[in-house]
């Protein structure tokens, strides 16, 4: 009855969603192609070889997928692989991630039965491979119905989530029994999906701490660090750079009024450093640091469709900015933030900064991947909010790796007295590259659990 309920509402919310796609795509025009595949109008499938199918919503989830279907590859040569997203960012990133001829990309149809059929019949998939909590219960049942096996993997469960489940609590635990295998990030999500109804989950770990950064971007970063920051500060030291990694809406503007209090303090960012320091009560680090000029500052909005609005609130702020887009990779940089506006190159930001703000941290969207920045070598600062990461960011901080702060304020002057102090800053960074390559290896314990449901 509950799921038959669900699906009146979905069929009444269409228009609302295609309105919403039409809106959307004001600012990313990508929106409104493939609609068909939205409501399952994808070519039959003429292929005859077993299609592992893979689930990965947006950006985030298909940067995490990125070791798992290259395993998956790997071990099945002749098998193909189709790639499904709900966003064109996440389809995008799926294409320049896996660009080859076993790799196929499609739109995975909202939650209607008679859509997820025919996308189904279509593709013909040996197995459904759903990375984290995208739990959709007409896609479970169907897929059931067609005798195509399910595996929900990666999963994490918030505390937030799990009390949003317990709401929808008729609709959510049949849904959540129907999946053939839920592979968990951690003991913490295991022990919340239980709550649910689940009790056969295996933890297996975080496959996000096995993406590797490409090595191009790596080396697109050193140069931009070699072009932009060497021997540009004062008496010829590097130019300290802070970099907020994929922020979200509010927090940009928090940041740079943070950043220009201490540009108008005159504070060189030797002071600033050494101020911050002590204000943050590390007095056993209170090692005097040589003087630099003014640091820089990047941003990057974890939205593309927000580069625009962040440029002009830097405008608004005063501050001197370029645009990523704008800016010759090779030249030099004369300004006191760099907005961000490029997709996929999140490796060569980190490889050029001193240390990282994490986005979504600040205010209450739960942070975003701070994997990435340890696995690159980047001491991070993270606000009071990390629900999506909680584990992770515990383990960050307990590996100094990682420092927690209150607000916008104290994470731009933690930022500086870690980017201004080498021997911090290198510290910091040694140590979240070796807390990043201990948890490595959710990848092939994920893939080993999955044999038994591709091989049977």
């Amino acid at each position: 009855m509950a799921r038959w309920l669900y699906s009146i509402g979905w069929l009444l919310a269409t228009p609302l969603a295609l309105g919403y796609l039409l809106w959307r795509s004001r600012k990313q025009p990508d929106y409104r192609r493939h609609l068909g595949e939205r409501f399952g109008l994808h070519r039959r499938r003429r292929s005859t070889r077993p299609l592992l199918w893979v689930h990965a919503v947006s950006v985030g989830e298909t940067r995490a997928a990125q070791p798992l279907l290259r395993a998956l590859l790997e071990r099945y040569p002749q098998h193909e692989l189709l790639l499904t997203h709900m966003t064109p960012t996440g389809r995008d990133t799926g294409a320049e991630l896996f660009a080859g001829p076993r790799v196929q990309q499609a739109y995975l149809p909202y939650d209607h039965p008679w859509a997820l059929r025919r996308f189904l019949r279509a593709w013909r998939p040996a197995i459904g491979i759903v990375m984290e909590t995208e739990l959709w219960p007409n896609l479970v049942a169907v897929a059931r119905r067609q005798g195509v096996p399910l595996a929900f993997v990666n999963v994490r469960l918030s505390p937030r989530s799990l009390r949003k489940g317990l709401r929808f609590g008729r609709l959510i635990r049949p849904a959540l029994a129907g999946v053939d295998l839920v592979l968990a990030q951690t003991r913490a999500d295991a022990q919340r999906l239980a709550v649910l109804g689940r009790d056969d989950v295996t933890v297996v770990g975080n496959m996000k701490f096995d993406v590797t950064p490409a090595p191009a971007m790596e080396a697109l970063g050193h140069r931009w660090r070699l072009a932009w920051l060497a021997g540009r500060g004062a008496g010829g030291l590097p130019r300290p750079c802070v970099l907020a990694a994929s922020t979200r809406d509010g927090e940009e503007a928090l940041l740079l009024d943070a950043w220009v209090r201490h540009l108008r303090a005159g504070q060189g960012a030797d002071a600033g450093g050494a101020d911050a320091q002590r204000g943050a009560g590390s007095a056993d680090q209170e090692h005097a640091t040589a003087p630099r000029s003014s640091p820089l500052f990047i941003i990057v909005p974890r939205h593309p469709q927000r580069f625009g609005e962040v440029a002009d609130l830097i405008a608004r702020h005063g501050l001197r900015y370029e645009r990523r887009s704008a800016v010759d990779a090779a030249g030099p940089l004369d300004c006191d933030v760099l907005l961000g506006d490029s997709m996929g190159e999140m490796a060569a930001y980190y490889a050029a900064a001193d240390v990282a703000i994490l986005g979504g941290s600040l205010l209450r969207f739960g942070g975003q991947n701070l994997i990435e920045a340890c696995a690159a070598g980047v001491p991070v600062v993270m606000g009071p909010h990390t629900f999506n990461f909680a584990e992770a960011a515990a383990q960050a901080i307990d590996a100094d790796a990682a420092e927690r702060v209150a607000d916008a304020g104290r994470a731009v002057a933690v930022a500086l007295a870690i980017a201004c102090d080498d021997e911090r800053r290198q510290s910091m960074s040694e140590r979240a590259a070796d807390f990043a390559e201990r948890h490595r290896g959710a990848t092939a314990r994920t893939v080993a659990a999955l044999a038994r449901l591709i091989e049977r």
